[in-house]
């Protein structure tokens, strides 16, 4: 438990005790006897095409970005081959990869693979044509229809169980958007993160030819993972949860992604801040705020806890006026790398 210290009562410090805190410095603590190994290690990993997540460099691959640079941070080199997901599983097994950037966390897997936290949540959520009802809350509320999925078993029972339902596969979002304008299929299914970015960046397209649901259909976290025959996996493991963790603190994290604030347990005692990009914040709303996990709070933003600049803040009037800035746009406007992504109507 954490508490606000006794002369800024509004105003929480960040402390070693968060589950967050500690595993950096139990990290910072190890680099020196990993600068002094002699033959630092090359990971060889694989990864799929599933854009905007992973893909061939160039394109939309923001999960990829998220875990080379976290390696990279870690000081641990890398290369990745792009091959169709069933060679990358087999390929982990037999040991010619050793892990991969994105994969959904299962008890079998776990007998072979050392997970890292979760660094991503993926979030289905319904899109259909303009005009359409989208308020299913579950995907039993979709008996009779036709939806497009890509993937779709792999999401879990939510969808595998879906009675009724009948679904078309598609081969990614595009293929689906296809069908979906077609009439070939009444809804797709859409990563609430995809949605994001059509709502950003194609929001005249989306919002003249589109109706998208809110509530989550799906679920599933998205975890870096390895080999336990890798050596020293599990420190690796490790390593890469503390660089994520500095990441979100530091606007890394947000930057790849492309979403400005985000909303996450930044200090690792089981409540969510609002975390700024940079150190300089505009008044609330705050422009559209991504929620790494969980849902959003009923609180108003302003009263929500703030993270700016290494510290916690319980709500916008406790942030000192340094660090406050003018309105702005309510949403950034970013270049870093080639992770936008879009999609053809």
């Amino acid at each position: 438990m954490h508490h606000p210290q006794p002369d800024t009562p509004n105003r929480k410090r960040l402390t070693p005790m968060g589950r967050r805190a500690l595993r950096v410095a139990v990290w910072l603590a190890m680099l020196p006897a990993l600068a002094m190994a002699a033959d630092p290690r090359e990971l060889h990993l694989a990864s799929d095409v599933w854009p905007p997540f992973t893909g061939e460099a160039g394109g939309a691959r923001v999960a990829f970005e998220l875990v080379n640079t976290a390696l990279e941070r870690a000081r641990i080199d890398t290369t990745t081959a792009i091959v169709d997901w069933k060679e990358v599983e087999a390929g982990i097994r037999q040991g010619r990869f050793d892990g991969t950037a994105a994969m959904w966390r299962t008890e079998k897997r776990e007998e072979n693979l050392v997970f890292s936290e979760p660094y991503l949540e993926n979030r289905l959520v319904l899109v259909g044509r303009k005009g359409s009802d989208v308020t299913a809350a579950r995907m039993s509320d979709l008996a009779g229809k036709r939806v497009a999925a890509v993937g779709r078993y792999a999401y879990g029972e939510e969808v595998e169980q879906a009675v009724g339902v009948v679904f078309i596969n598609a081969r990614n979002d595009q293929d689906g958007l296809d069908k979906l304008l077609a009439g070939d299929v009444d809804y797709m299914l859409v990563d609430e993160l995809v949605v994001r970015y059509l709502l950003t960046y194609q929001h005249d397209d989306a919002a003249a030819k589109l109706e998208i649901g809110s509530t989550p259909l799906a679920r599933r976290t998205l975890h870096f993972a390895l080999r336990r025959t890798v050596p020293g996996a599990d420190d690796i493991v490790e390593s890469f949860n503390a660089e994520i963790d500095g990441m979100m603190a530091d606007g890394t994290y947000s930057r790849i992604l492309q979403v400005g604030w985000i909303r996450v347990d930044i200090d690792g005692d089981g409540r969510d801040e609002l975390v700024a990009l940079g150190e300089s914040v505009t008044p609330p709303p705050f422009g559209g705020v991504y929620d790494v996990f969980g849902e959003e709070p009923e609180v108003p933003p302003e009263k929500q806890r703030i993270f700016v600049a290494g510290s916690v803040y319980e709500g916008w009037d406790a942030i000192p006026d340094r660090y406050k800035g003018p309105a702005g746009p309510t949403e950034p406007t970013f270049k870093y790398g080639t992770t936008i992504f879009s999609l053809k109507f």
